[in-house]
């Protein structure tokens, strides 16, 4: 899968803007059933997403908060607070020109639509609770791919949605989980028939306008035998003083030989708590790769995981944190070896800076009765202060004698005889901060696609700034 050199403008100053909207529909504060009916009111949900609905809900407040990970910080989210439903319109537009000024101002500082334009095979631009924009290329839609916002999947192929809506990620996963399953609204659905390789990415990208809300995307992705297909998404939100929570779900379906790729560019604001959970099936044969860089935020929790189902699948995790003042990156992989001869792969590379924290937790699990499998595990981390902090949580149970695992972890600082000699040579302090960090991520940009690996570079530049002196 190849993706066309190109740069996406969604650095974190684009991205901290605010424009203002009335929203037409407004499920006001708090969830209870009532806030669950409005929204399936709103947007004309059979009774069977309604009956889920609320069946989670009922999970979500049955379930504690966790009491490990980083849930000290967990304990500001105070739920009965933020706004579950806000959007201008139901329906997402398929012509930019119909899109509302308002909206369309807030994309076209972001780069939309231009890189539609440029190399994307379809984007959908997602603002608080709703699609804003879809649209796939005709050449594509002609192989029969499908690539449309979730609300609109649900009602137009529910044949697709249902069987696999929910079945990869259970309502009862994590508290979270639960909390999407109930309040879930836009996000991407795709589906790629048998044997159809999309040249060119997906794209969605997902934007936070409004104060004390929450964001509820659900995505769900489905690559039928043997096609391939690469999705990419960037995330923003402007500054405010008040706690924003974004809870999304993401599901992949790896049918037998197929590929998936999918890519996240985080730029949340530093208000902004993350508490995402992403995980794919990937059947024989089958390929998915994860690839994750997390800038921002107040929290961000994060596991991307794949379930080897199949006989020689394979899953990868690649994933780069960024770790400010006041900021803690909870981010790691879960690899679930369920067949023979799987392989996963886990690199993982955290930076911290100032009194910022990063934290790696992985788990890899291969059961007794297997034979042929193999795993490699790298967390290296970096630390830029004396006040940074870094931790190390892998988790790794391997069974059986027939199987192979091998894990390497390191952390260092950065060398002041080093800064010391690049500023003899006309550098900056920050530059020379800057240019550290890149060489320490550098092994692992060379996986992402040239337009991710030249905003993620931007993005460590401005992190670096002002971070030090």
């Amino acid at each position: 899968m190849t993706t066309t050199a190109t740069q996406l403008e969604i650095d974190r100053e684009r991205g901290n803007f605010k424009v203002e909207e009335s929203h037409k529909y407004d499920a006001g504060i708090g969830l209870d059933e009532e806030t669950i009916d409005y929204i399936c009111d709103v947007k004309g949900e059979p009774d069977w997403i309604r009956e889920f609905r609320k069946r989670a809900l009922k999970v979500f407040e049955s379930k504690p908060m966790p009491t490990h990970w980083a849930s000290k910080d967990l304990e500001n989210i105070d739920f009965d607070k933020i706004r579950y439903y806000l959007a201008g319109n139901k329906q997402a537009k398929r012509s930019w020109d119909d899109v509302p000024d308002e909206v369309k101002a807030t994309f076209e500082r972001l780069g939309i639509p231009e890189n539609e334009r440029k190399f994307l095979a379809g984007v959908e631009a997602q603002f608080d609770s709703e699609a804003a924009y879809s649209n796939i290329k005709d050449a594509v839609a002609k192989d029969g791919v499908i690539f449309m916002g979730s609300t609109e999947a649900l009602m137009e192929h529910p044949e697709i949605f249902k069987k696999w809506f929910g079945k990869v990620i259970p309502t009862g996963d994590n508290k979270f989980s639960a909390l999407n399953s109930a309040a879930f609204s836009g996000g991407s659905f795709i589906y790629v028939p048998p044997g159809v390789k999309v040249s060119h990415p997906l794209q969605a990208y997902f934007r936070i306008n409004a104060e004390n809300f929450g964001q509820f995307e659900r995505t769900l992705i489905i690559a039928d035998e043997g096609s391939e297909v690469t999705y990419m998404e960037g995330c923003t939100a402007p500054k405010f003083d008040t706690a924003t929570l974004h809870s999304a779900v993401v599901e992949l379906v790896a049918l037998p030989g197929a590929k998936i790729e999918y890519i996240t560019v985080q730029n949340w604001s530093s208000n902004v708590f993350n508490l995402v959970t992403k995980r794919a099936i990937a059947h024989e044969n089958a390929v998915v790769k994860w690839i994750d860089c997390n800038i921002g935020s107040r929290l961000t929790m994060k596991y991307p995981g794949v379930i080897l189902k199949g006989r020689k699948a394979r899953g990868e995790v690649l994933s780069i944190a960024l770790a400010n003042d006041g900021q803690h990156q909870d981010t790691g992989a879960k690899m679930i070896h369920a067949a023979d001869e799987t392989t996963s792969n886990v690199i993982s590379k955290s930076i911290s800076v100032g009194k910022g924290r990063s934290t790696y937790r992985g788990q890899v699990h291969i059961p007794k009765h297997l034979k042929g499998c193999k795993n490699n595990t790298e967390c290296d981390a970096l630390l830029i202060n004396s006040d940074s902090r870094t931790d190390t949580y892998p988790a790794i149970t391997v069974r059986g004698d027939k199987n192979y695992v091998q894990h390497e972890a390191s952390v260092s600082k950065v060398s002041a005889e080093q800064i010391f000699y690049m500023q003899q040579r006309g550098l900056s302090e920050a530059e020379a901060m800057s240019l550290s960090v890149n060489g320490f991520v550098n092994d692992l940009t060379r996986e992402f696609p040239m337009e991710y690996s030249v905003e993620l570079k931007r993005l460590i530049e401005m992190e670096m700034e002002g971070s030090v002196g």
